[in-house]
């Protein structure tokens, strides 16, 4: 077996010795105790998958724990950890109260972030146009067809629209950023609303479809006159230009931590189920799509070696860990919603 050494010294340390004389010729040096990493298992969100990707790279030296994360989308995460294939499901659409006392799953947040919209038009720079709600909602039910619109062109004064077809792209696969997605256009289009509402999936009136955050951002990326939307560390990391969106205090607000962390303050949390809705808040200076994404543990697993390793791997996260979550321009839960957290997962007293 593959030893690791989580001290000082970072290496392996090879086997010269009967196993129980190196450990305690360890103790008795003061050094370190090698221990086996332990590996877990987790599926779902694509919008959570760079936080758990950035987790993983670091948790197995910081927690001993290994994590093994596939990106299938929030719906079939949910499916996988009621069906006992994962050790923890992922998920940006929280699931029903029925549906978690059935599957006998806790489920938490484990950090918040937003969801941007990104386009490829000639000639558009990133951040430099301009969309409402109203606009954006066209966009997708077929109203808006083309990106030189008149409703286009006077929020966007400055820029010189192309006369080119409008490409809306949408998830193909059942996701949570879609939930989250619709439930904003849900809000601030009453058309949207009554004709196509919110979903994890929805009987789109028109576009393309791909699956995962990243099958969005590729699309875009070689589609001229697209738009799509995705996680704010898929556009960054794929350098896509995104827009402003008019918020509920009449702002254009760019997309950042910041805008982000300022939805998360004006929102409201439900202390049972630990959720919260972040989309549309009515915080100055807030960006309108904001989610949190949550984590599901079987209950029944959290007394044994694997669950007390799925909650060593979320409580290092949610601590430790926040450092990694800043860098990706996630939002770390509130102090009082994590500490709930920690306790539930039983590594703090009641708050």
């Amino acid at each position: 077996m593959r030893m690791r050494c989580a001290g000082a010294f970072g290496r392996n340390v090879r086997r010269v010795a009967p196993l129980s004389v190196l450990v305690g010729a360890l103790w008795l040096a003061g050094l370190p105790q090698c221990t086996a990493a332990e590996r877990i298992t987790g599926a779902g969100s694509s919008f959570a998958a760079p936080l758990y990707e950035a987790w993983s790279s670091v948790s197995e030296a910081k927690t001993g724990v290994r994590v093994n994360y596939q990106t299938i989308g929030s719906g079939a995460g949910q499916n996988q950890v009621l069906a006992g294939t994962v050790d923890f499901g992922a998920s940006d659409a929280p699931m029903a109260p029925e549906r978690l006392e059935k599957g006998k799953l806790l489920q938490f947040p484990t950090a918040i972030g937003g969801i941007v919209v990104i386009v490829n038009v000639p000639g558009v720079p990133d951040g430099g146009l301009k969309l409402t709600g109203t606009i954006l909602a066209g966009l997708y039910d077929g109203t808006i067809t083309v990106w030189n619109d008149p409703r286009i062109v006077a929020l966007n004064p400055d820029l010189k629209l192309p006369d080119l077809p409008v490409a809306p792209l949408h998830r193909a696969d059942g996701s949570g950023t879609t939930y989250v997605f619709t439930d904003y256009l849900s809000r601030v289009a009453p058309q949207w609303k009554e004709t196509i509402g919110q979903g994890t999936s929805v009987a789109w009136p028109m576009g393309a479809g791909a699956r995962g955050n990243d099958g969005i951002a590729s699309y875009v990326r070689n589609t001229r006159g697209s738009v799509g939307y995705v996680e704010y560390a898929y556009a960054e990391r794929n350098h896509l230009p995104t827009v402003q969106l008019q918020n509920r205090a009449g702002e254009f607000v760019t997309p950042s931590a910041e805008s982000f962390a300022k939805a998360a303050d004006s929102a409201e949390w439900a202390d049972e189920t630990l959720t919260a809705s972040l989309c549309d808040t009515d915080g100055q200076g807030a960006w309108p799509i904001v989610t949190t994404t949550y984590a599901l543990v079987p209950r029944a697993i959290l007394a044994k070696p694997r669950g007390v390793a799925v909650s060593r791997f979320f409580s290092w996260g949610l601590t430790e860990g926040e450092a990694e979550s800043r860098k990706l321009d996630y939002v770390p839960v509130p102090v009082r919603i994590r500490d709930v957290v920690l306790h539930r997962l039983g590594n703090n007293p009641p708050p």
